[in-house]
């Protein structure tokens, strides 16, 4: 699809598809999707795998590989079993890279610092 194209609602693929224009809605594919430098995409996007140039409004969730080329400008969070970004790329958004497909572990529980039983100068601590 060329740049003179624009699309408003979903748009849903089975193989590969290469875009240059601009879409407004989400964008869901079986398949490969490229988006090409003068690609705009205000939503979300779900496919197999995906090559990404142009601006992007939305989150990214592959289920095989990302690849974020330079200049790339994407505003959104990202979710992929594998994420290549190339230097120059604009991304403000949260990543959950996980290729083995983890559970993720919660974080170990912070160790606190005993508590005094003293009470202010002057005071004397409550009894238990």
């Amino acid at each position: 699809m060329g740049s003179d194209v624009e699309i408003k609602g979903e748009l849903k693929f089975s193989a590969e598809m290469t875009l240059d224009g601009k879409v407004e809605g989400e964008i869901r594919g079986e398949g490969s999707l490229i988006l090409g430098e003068g690609s705009v995409v205000n939503g979300n996007i779900e496919t197999q795998s995906a090559v990404v140039r142009g601006k992007i409004n939305g989150n990214i969730v592959t289920r095989d590989r990302l690849e974020l080329k330079a200049k790339t400008e994407l505003f959104g969070d990202i979710r992929a079993p594998r994420l290549s970004i190339e230097e120059g790329v604009t991304f403000v958004g949260r990543v959950d890279v996980n290729p083995n497909k983890v559970a993720s572990t919660p974080a170990p529980g912070r160790v606190e610092a005993p508590k005094s039983t003293e009470g202010p100068k002057g005071l004397e601590a409550p009894k238990r």
